[in-house]
């Protein structure tokens, strides 16, 4: 029984031309084409790209493509050993081809290095505390002063013993009490990962 391979190496040798010549028309490496005659499919990543080859091979020979690609089916069927490779072998890509495909997994694994780092920082960093207002620490003839700061939404914030709670944008206010001299204000924020922060802050009435 003829084989697909053998089929088209009778076309080819028929027709006087060499597979240096089939391999410049058709655009095929001549080491697939000969895979292809010797009926050596583990040559190749998959049954797609073979059925693809054959269809141009038999195109070019002036061969009933149908007819090829039917005895190709026939002869795959037959091997139940047959397994193609999974991964792509260097050897189909260019030069060019191969520095983008591992410039693109370098930089797609900087990304994920970088996201993790993030988040690692994240979560083992204490909560950061902003104070928005007042801008100076020293006042006269005024008895009490709006602290307003920020921080993570999800702190716990105490100021004094006294729990404060933030909006929905983590900024929260605290009133005061001014007495004359120097007036310690210490907050203390307990972020979501369980790390405590505390920001001292001292405010003078003259």
């Amino acid at each position: 029984m003829i084989s697909v391979g053998t089929l088209l190496k009778e076309e080819r040798v028929k027709k006087g031309l060499s597979l240096r010549t089939v391999e410049k028309s058709i655009r095929v490496r001549e080491k697939f084409l000969k895979s292809i005659e010797e009926n050596d499919w583990n040559a190749f990543s998959s049954e797609i790209y073979i059925t693809g080859i054959l269809s141009n091979y038999a195109k070019f020979l002036s061969v009933d493509k149908q007819k090829v690609i039917a005895f190709f089916r026939r002869d795959y069927e037959r091997r139940d050993d047959l397994s193609f490779k999974k991964s792509i072998s260097s050897h189909h890509f260019t030069p060019q081809t191969k520095r983008l495909v591992y410039g693109g997994i370098v930089a797609v694994l900087a990304i994920f290095l970088f996201y993790f780092g993030y988040q690692l920082k994240q979560f083992l960093s204490p909560p950061s505390i902003t104070i928005m207002a007042p801008m100076t620490n020293r006042f006269r003839s005024i008895d009490n002063v709006v602290i307003r700061g920020k921080t993570e939404k999800e702190a716990s914030i105490t100021i004094f013993g006294e729990r404060i709670y933030p909006n929905k944008d983590g900024v929260f206010e605290y009133v005061l009490p001014l007495h004359t001299g120097k007036n310690e204000l210490i907050i203390e924020v307990i972020g979501g990962n369980g790390k405590k922060n505390v920001v001292r802050k001292e405010f003078v009435k003259e």
